[in-house]
Protein backbone atom coordinates (compact mmCIF):
# COMPACT_ATOMS: atom_id res chain seq x y z
CA UNK A 1 0.00 0.00 0.00
CA UNK A 2 1.29 3.43 -0.93
CA UNK A 3 0.57 6.31 1.46
CA UNK A 4 0.74 9.90 0.23
CA UNK A 5 1.08 13.00 2.39
CA UNK A 6 -1.29 15.92 1.82
CA UNK A 7 -0.96 19.64 2.53
CA UNK A 8 -2.20 18.87 6.07
CA UNK A 9 0.22 16.37 7.60
CA UNK A 10 -2.35 14.30 9.53
CA UNK A 11 -4.61 13.71 6.50
CA UNK A 12 -3.35 10.93 4.20
CA UNK A 13 -4.25 9.47 0.81
CA UNK A 14 -3.92 5.70 0.64
CA UNK A 15 -3.44 3.76 -2.58
CA UNK A 16 -4.24 0.08 -2.08
CA UNK A 17 -2.73 -2.27 -4.65
CA UNK A 18 -5.19 -3.87 -7.02
CA UNK A 19 -4.42 -7.18 -8.72
CA UNK A 20 -6.64 -7.99 -11.68
CA UNK A 21 -7.09 -10.52 -14.42
CA UNK A 22 -9.92 -11.66 -16.70
CA UNK A 23 -11.87 -12.92 -13.65
CA UNK A 24 -11.90 -9.56 -11.87
CA UNK A 25 -9.58 -8.20 -9.17
CA UNK A 26 -8.34 -8.58 -5.60
CA UNK A 27 -7.31 -5.69 -3.34
CA UNK A 28 -6.22 -5.58 0.28
CA UNK A 29 -7.78 -2.26 1.30
CA UNK A 30 -6.91 -2.43 5.00
CA UNK A 31 -4.11 -4.14 6.91
CA UNK A 32 -3.55 -3.13 10.54
CA UNK A 33 0.14 -4.10 10.55
CA UNK A 34 0.92 -2.27 7.30
CA UNK A 35 -0.76 0.85 8.65
CA UNK A 36 0.99 0.55 12.02
CA UNK A 37 4.35 0.27 10.23
CA UNK A 38 3.43 3.50 8.38
CA UNK A 39 2.65 5.31 11.65
CA UNK A 40 -1.14 4.87 11.56
CA UNK A 41 -1.97 2.70 14.57
CA UNK A 42 -5.75 2.58 14.20
CA UNK A 43 -8.51 0.61 15.85
CA UNK A 44 -11.67 0.58 13.75
CA UNK A 45 -14.95 -0.37 15.45
CA UNK A 46 -17.57 0.14 12.76
CA UNK A 47 -17.98 0.16 8.97
CA UNK A 48 -20.52 2.48 7.33
CA UNK A 49 -21.92 2.21 3.81
CA UNK A 50 -23.75 5.11 2.11
CA UNK A 51 -25.63 5.10 -1.18
CA UNK A 52 -26.31 8.37 -3.03
CA UNK A 53 -28.83 8.28 -5.87
CA UNK A 54 -27.88 11.54 -7.58
CA UNK A 55 -24.83 13.60 -8.46
CA UNK A 56 -24.59 16.73 -6.30
CA UNK A 57 -25.48 15.08 -2.98
CA UNK A 58 -23.51 16.84 -0.25
CA UNK A 59 -23.12 15.18 3.15
CA UNK A 60 -21.27 17.09 5.84
CA UNK A 61 -19.33 18.69 7.22
CA UNK A 62 -19.67 16.29 10.19
CA UNK A 63 -17.58 15.34 13.21
CA UNK A 64 -17.90 13.94 16.72
CA UNK A 65 -16.34 15.51 19.81
CA UNK A 66 -14.18 13.79 22.43
CA UNK A 67 -14.49 11.36 24.06
CA UNK A 68 -16.32 9.91 21.01
CA UNK A 69 -14.24 11.57 18.26
CA UNK A 70 -13.99 9.53 15.09
CA UNK A 71 -11.20 9.01 12.61
CA UNK A 72 -12.50 7.84 9.22
CA UNK A 73 -10.97 5.85 6.38
CA UNK A 74 -13.13 6.62 3.34
CA UNK A 75 -13.33 4.92 -0.06
CA UNK A 76 -15.73 4.75 -2.99
CA UNK A 77 -17.07 1.44 -4.29
CA UNK A 78 -19.11 2.87 -7.17
CA UNK A 79 -19.15 6.35 -8.70
CA UNK A 80 -17.05 9.30 -7.53
CA UNK A 81 -16.93 12.03 -4.88
CA UNK A 82 -15.00 15.08 -3.82
CA UNK A 83 -14.05 14.08 -0.26
CA UNK A 84 -13.14 16.90 2.15
CA UNK A 85 -11.36 17.04 5.51
CA UNK A 86 -11.31 20.41 7.38
CA UNK A 87 -8.90 21.01 10.27
CA UNK A 88 -11.02 22.18 13.22
CA UNK A 89 -8.33 21.90 15.91
CA UNK A 90 -8.12 25.32 17.56
CA UNK A 91 -4.44 26.32 17.75
CA UNK A 92 -3.39 24.12 14.82
CA UNK A 93 -1.16 25.82 12.24
CA UNK A 94 -3.63 24.55 9.59
CA UNK A 95 -6.85 25.45 11.47
CA UNK A 96 -9.66 26.16 8.99
CA UNK A 97 -7.72 24.73 6.06
CA UNK A 98 -8.92 21.70 4.14
CA UNK A 99 -7.86 18.85 1.91
CA UNK A 100 -10.18 17.95 -0.98
CA UNK A 101 -9.53 14.74 -2.90
CA UNK A 102 -11.43 13.00 -5.67
CA UNK A 103 -12.16 9.43 -4.62
CA UNK A 104 -13.67 7.09 -7.17
CA UNK A 105 -14.18 3.45 -8.00
CA UNK A 106 -11.75 4.03 -10.87
CA UNK A 107 -8.85 5.62 -8.97
CA UNK A 108 -9.27 3.29 -5.94
CA UNK A 109 -7.84 5.86 -3.52
CA UNK A 110 -8.82 6.13 0.13
CA UNK A 111 -8.70 9.19 2.40
CA UNK A 112 -7.68 9.01 6.05
CA UNK A 113 -9.53 11.73 8.01
CA UNK A 114 -8.28 11.77 11.61
CA UNK A 115 -10.22 12.87 14.68
CA UNK A 116 -10.11 16.67 14.96
CA UNK A 117 -11.31 17.17 11.39
CA UNK A 118 -14.76 17.82 9.98
CA UNK A 119 -15.58 15.51 7.07
CA UNK A 120 -17.90 15.77 4.11
CA UNK A 121 -18.30 14.79 0.50
CA UNK A 122 -20.13 15.69 -2.70
CA UNK A 123 -21.11 13.04 -5.22
CA UNK A 124 -19.86 13.62 -8.75
CA UNK A 125 -21.88 10.80 -10.33
CA UNK A 126 -25.29 9.26 -9.73
CA UNK A 127 -25.49 5.89 -7.94
CA UNK A 128 -22.37 6.54 -5.88
CA UNK A 129 -21.58 4.22 -2.98
CA UNK A 130 -19.13 5.07 -0.21
CA UNK A 131 -17.82 2.91 2.60
CA UNK A 132 -15.85 4.15 5.55
CA UNK A 133 -14.34 2.69 8.66
CA UNK A 134 -14.56 4.69 11.90
CA UNK A 135 -12.53 4.58 15.10
CA UNK A 136 -15.49 5.11 17.46
CA UNK A 137 -19.22 4.44 17.46
CA UNK A 138 -21.82 6.99 16.43
CA UNK A 139 -22.86 9.12 19.41
CA UNK A 140 -25.75 11.59 18.87
CA UNK A 141 -24.79 13.68 21.91
CA UNK A 142 -21.25 14.21 20.50
CA UNK A 143 -22.39 14.75 16.90
CA UNK A 144 -21.58 18.20 15.45
CA UNK A 145 -21.23 19.88 12.11
CA UNK A 146 -20.24 22.94 10.12
CA UNK A 147 -22.14 24.43 7.18
CA UNK A 148 -20.88 22.78 3.99
CA UNK A 149 -20.63 26.01 1.99
CA UNK A 150 -19.00 28.21 4.65
CA UNK A 151 -17.43 31.07 2.64
CA UNK A 152 -14.43 31.23 5.01
CA UNK A 153 -13.52 27.64 4.11
CA UNK A 154 -13.58 28.29 0.35
CA UNK A 155 -14.13 24.62 -0.59
CA UNK A 156 -14.68 23.81 -4.26
CA UNK A 157 -17.42 21.19 -4.01
CA UNK A 158 -17.94 20.93 -7.79
CA UNK A 159 -21.63 21.79 -7.35
CA UNK A 160 -23.40 25.13 -7.05
CA UNK A 161 -25.33 26.03 -3.90
CA UNK A 162 -28.54 26.00 -5.96
CA UNK A 163 -27.97 22.44 -7.22
CA UNK A 164 -26.53 20.88 -4.05
CA UNK A 165 -28.78 18.22 -2.52
CA UNK A 166 -28.63 18.42 1.30
CA UNK A 167 -30.39 16.93 4.29
CA UNK A 168 -32.49 19.29 6.39
CA UNK A 169 -29.94 18.86 9.20
CA UNK A 170 -27.01 19.89 6.98
CA UNK A 171 -28.84 22.97 5.65
CA UNK A 172 -28.83 24.61 9.10
CA UNK A 173 -25.37 23.78 10.46
CA UNK A 174 -23.39 26.76 11.82
CA UNK A 175 -20.42 28.41 10.13
CA UNK A 176 -17.00 27.50 11.51
CA UNK A 177 -16.62 30.95 13.12
CA UNK A 178 -19.92 30.40 14.97
CA UNK A 179 -19.21 26.82 16.09
CA UNK A 180 -18.35 26.66 19.80
CA UNK A 181 -17.79 22.91 19.94
CA UNK A 182 -14.39 22.23 18.37
CA UNK A 183 -11.14 20.42 19.18
CA UNK A 184 -7.99 21.72 20.85
CA UNK A 185 -4.77 21.15 18.92
CA UNK A 186 -2.31 18.84 20.67
CA UNK A 187 1.13 18.78 19.14
CA UNK A 188 2.57 15.29 18.74
CA UNK A 189 6.21 14.40 18.44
Amino acid sequence: MQIEETDIADVKILYPKKFGDDRGFFSEVWNAQTMKDAGLDLNFVQDNHAYNAEAGVVRGLHYQLDPKAQGKLVRVLRGAVIDVAVDIRVGSPTFGQHVAVELSADNWRQLWVPAGFAHGYCTLKPDTEIVYKVTDYYSPEHDCGIFWNDPDLNINWSVSAEKAILSEKDKILPLLKDQTRLFEFKETR
